[in-house]
């Protein structure tokens, strides 16, 4: 398809090729609208925010960067009056119970950048007057999505798959077309969000007609990610897989008395984005600026010596290491990696 327009008879059947692997990996429901879209999870997820939020009161949770970002969208862009911040620091969740489901809720499900996620949607009630919208964009294809506690879910061909950034899923609920059908936002809206012409779903855009015009290279590269996702057992094998690096990390983190994990409950503990803090009292005993240096000092002399790259912990986040060990990972990798951990960290105590 290289070279061959989108628009193209072949191009919209390889995109619509994408949508429907993507649908039977995952176990989307038969009657779930999903739309490939531009700007990659952020712009799926502000497609989301921009066309639907207004009519009921939202509730927002943050314990993370990109949380705390549509947050931000949503009370200084949108400006709704009606909007509440359920924030909790990095490491831990903020209190789920005490989020209203009368309201509409904007949730990551699991937070890239704390290594933080929600343990299950237990907390998600069936009954819920609000429409229930999470960020999965290091969740979907490596954690279990209960599809019917979600009423639209994004995520971006870059993270579990493995592919190229700037593609971005959409996935609507029965009850969120309902929405985009019966409401009209009081905001001018730009045409990469509109998914609606006159009251009606424009359906073509989920059918492999894309509102710009997507990759075809990229969109390729998705088509081979998802056969290999098929090939090694659908969403079983990409568990199996995803569970088992974070356990090679986990027993290490157990045996090794000067690293522990971000998320202080085992059970919010993400599987894909694993961030990781140093806990001696070497380093607790240093100035916030001396600890920043030393972790990104670990991280520099693993990429120094080709072990690993991109390993040092978000910006935003505490000084530490953040380890991928979603499904396109091999576990042997993850376990190579780790005594490669130990001798960074000691010759940065060292130094």
């Amino acid at each position: 398809m290289i070279g061959r327009s989108h628009r193209s008879k072949l191009g919209k059947a390889r995109l619509q090729e994408v949508i429907e692997r993507s649908r039977r990996v995952l176990g989307v429901p038969a009657d779930y609208r999903i739309g490939i879209v531009p700007a990659s999870d952020t712009g799926a997820v502000e497609m989301a925010l921009w066309s639907l939020l207004g009519p009921r009161p939202v509730d927002l949770l943050a314990w993370e960067s990109f949380g705390e970002g549509w947050v931000g969208d949503v009370l200084k862009q949108l400006k709704l009056p009606h909007a509440r911040r359920l924030a909790a620091r990095y490491g831990q969740l903020p209190d789920l119970g005490a989020v209203d489901f009368d309201h509409d809720v904007v949730f990551t499900w699991n937070g890239t950048t704390s290594g933080v996620r929600v343990p299950d949607g237990d907390w998600v009630p069936d009954g819920r007057a609000g429409l229930a919208i999470c960020d999965a964009t290091s969740a979907a294809f490596a954690m279990d999505l209960p599809w019917a506690k979600l009423d639209v879910v994004t995520w971006s061909w870059q993270k579990v798959l493995g592919g190229e950034a700037a593609h971005g899923m959409i996935v609507l609920s029965a009850r969120a077309v309902e929405r985009l059908e019966s409401y009209v936002p009081p905001w001018p809206l730009p045409k990469i969000f509109r998914m609606t012409a006159g009251d009606k779903l424009i359906e073509g855009l989920f059918e492999g007609e894309t509102i710009n015009t997507p990759s075809m290279l990229a969109v390729e590269d998705a088509v081979d990610g998802l056969k290999w996702a098929e090939s090694i057992g659908g969403m079983d094998g990409l568990l199996a897989r995803t569970r088992a690096n974070f356990a090679a990390i986990d027993r290490w983190v157990a045996a090794t008395p000067w690293i522990r994990f971000l998320a202080e409950r085992p059970e919010t503990r993400s599987t894909t984005s694993v961030c990781l803090v140093f806990a001696d009292d070497w380093f607790r005993g240093l100035a916030p600026d001396a600890q920043a240096k030393a972790a990104k000092d670990v991280a520099a002399k693993l990429e120094a010596e080709g072990v690993a790259f991109d390993i040092g912990s978000y910006r935003d986040a505490p000084p530490g290491l953040r380890i991928w060990a979603g499904a396109t990972v091999e576990t042997a990798d993850i376990e190579a990696l780790l005594p490669w951990i130990d001798w960074a960290y000691a010759e940065v105590r060292g130094a």
